[in-house]
């Protein structure tokens, strides 16, 4: 039987990671974690494999079917490849309720698997960022989870003028449907399901929508005219709703704390997920060529309680992926040159000097804290300056038979392509000023030691 041919193309909605995508990676990942310690939020992570049900009693069987990469195991379990965090947090949180120091403050960069059509910005594995406080009640997690999200961006070079954090709340959202359509809470849910997509759908369809639903022309319009609104504006059609009070105070500090540039109130914004319960926003790039919602986020104080019956552990947080993230990175040319030299020794070799004293001369430079390799093979000295130059080495430390008896050995710098003659002693200071790492005193006593016990 003939081996079919096997594709060299990853997964259809997958991505490959050669090691300069993965510098990019790094880097911006890099980022987000220095600027998420520097909030004091605590890094977790989870399994992949969850519970099929779990997912299912968060989102429904339906979603949770055709949204999942789901299995049954050898033991008749029914597993699921995670597609999001949030159940997952929220399971970790109820685990240990009672040993946890409230409100915490968490963060997780985890590979998510969702089974659905790939598209810009949309991809069946990504890697998301999500950021979350748990057990604060009060609009001051949310206005600290929305100065997270636009610290982060500050944090990757972006300015204010290149993005937009729409904002709504969704109590606010259905007590001002329930007065202008008389619904009760499941009617104000079908109403969002339809505003959710307005933008999305032709006018028709939204109109038509809107009407099965039982609302007339009049009270569809009123509607409409909340898209116009100013927060203040809004809220007074809603005076004594929870959710008004919480957007007029949200709005009040986030002009307070400096934010209110690049905020502002959205009637549009639903988050379509039926858990939220409060605010909610999303991060809107203001690049008109790519003028999209790259992530969002809001408030959601119930999910504890898919776990541990009146939980009462309120949730407020966010996710962005990374795809979404690199397309916003490079509309607005915010990624650095990360391809460039690194500060990085290739050690040369010639067939006249021991193979040990290159091994020897490598363990030495990486305990400096210097990174540094050997070239393996047997090219000649000018291929093998070729590969140092080709692989983004700053350095080649030069070390043939003569240099090798001398006790000395030549360092040349690829872009200066100046070189000096020096002894280990002074090659490991000299390095270690550049790019070394503090212990390398400790290296030289080494290196003392070994030589008078010779």
């Amino acid at each position: 039987m003939q081996t079919p041919k096997l594709s060299l193309l990853p997964y259809k909605g997958t991505r490959d990671f050669y090691p300069r995508d993965m510098k990019l990676r790094n880097w911006f990942f890099g980022k987000i974690k220095e600027a998420l310690a520097r909030a004091c939020f605590e890094e977790y992570n989870g399994p992949m494999l969850e519970s099929l049900d779990l997912y299912i009693a968060k989102s429904g069987e339906e979603i949770a079917n055709e949204q999942t990469y789901h299995f049954e195991d050898r033991g008749g379990r029914q597993l699921a490849g995670r597609p999001e965090m949030t159940p997952t947090v929220a399971r970790l949180v109820a685990a240990k309720i009672g040993e946890l120091n409230f409100p915490l403050r968490w963060f997780s960069i985890p590979n998510l698997y969702r089974y659905e059509r790939p598209q810009r910005g949309r991809l069946r594995e990504h890697w998301q960022v999500n950021v979350d406080i748990f057990g604060c009640d009060t609009f001051e997690a949310d206005l600290e989870v929305i100065s997270t999200a636009v610290s982060l961006l500050r944090a990757l070079g972006a300015k204010d003028d290149m993005f937009k954090v729409h904002i709504n709340n969704r109590r606010f959202f259905n007590d001002v449907i329930a007065r202008i359509a008389g619904t009760d809470a499941e009617g104000s849910r079908r109403v969002s399901k339809v505003v959710d997509r307005k933008n999305k759908i032709p006018r028709e369809a939204y109109v038509k929508d809107m009407t099965e639903l039982g609302l007339d022309e009049a009270q569809i319009a009123q509607i409409d005219a909340l898209y116009a609104m100013s927060v203040e504006e809004a809220a007074a059609l809603c005076p004594e709703s929870r959710g008004s009070q919480e957007l007029l105070r949200l709005f009040g500090m986030l002009r307070e704390c400096g934010l209110s540039e690049c905020c502002v109130f959205d009637f549009g914004i639903i988050r379509g997920l039926d858990y939220y319960t409060g605010t909610v926003f999303e991060v809107f790039d203001e690049a008109p060529e790519n003028n999209r919602a790259m992530f969002g986020g809001g408030r959601y104080d119930n999910l504890v309680g898919l776990f541990i019956k009146n939980a009462n552990i309120s949730g407020v947080g966010f996710g962005f992926g990374d795809v979404t993230l690199e397309n916003f990175l490079t509309t607005h040319n915010l990624i650095p040159d990360i391809y460039g030299a690194e500060k990085k020794v290739l050690v040369t070799r010639f067939d006249d000097v021991p193979y040990e004293a290159y091994t020897a001369l490598v363990e030495d430079l990486r305990a400096a804290g210097i990174a540094s390799s050997l070239y393996l093979g047997q090219k000649k000295f000018g291929k093998q300056i070729d590969y140092a130059v080709k692989d983004n080495y700053s350095h080649v430390l030069i070390m043939g038979g003569e240099e090798y008896a001398a006790g000395k050995m030549k360092l040349k710098d690829l872009a200066t392509r100046e070189e000096t003659l020096l002894t280990k002693e002074e090659l490991l200071e000299k390095l270690y000023r550049e790019f070394g790492e503090k212990n390398v005193k400790a290296v030289q006593k080494r290196i003392e030691n070994t030589a008078k016990m010779n």
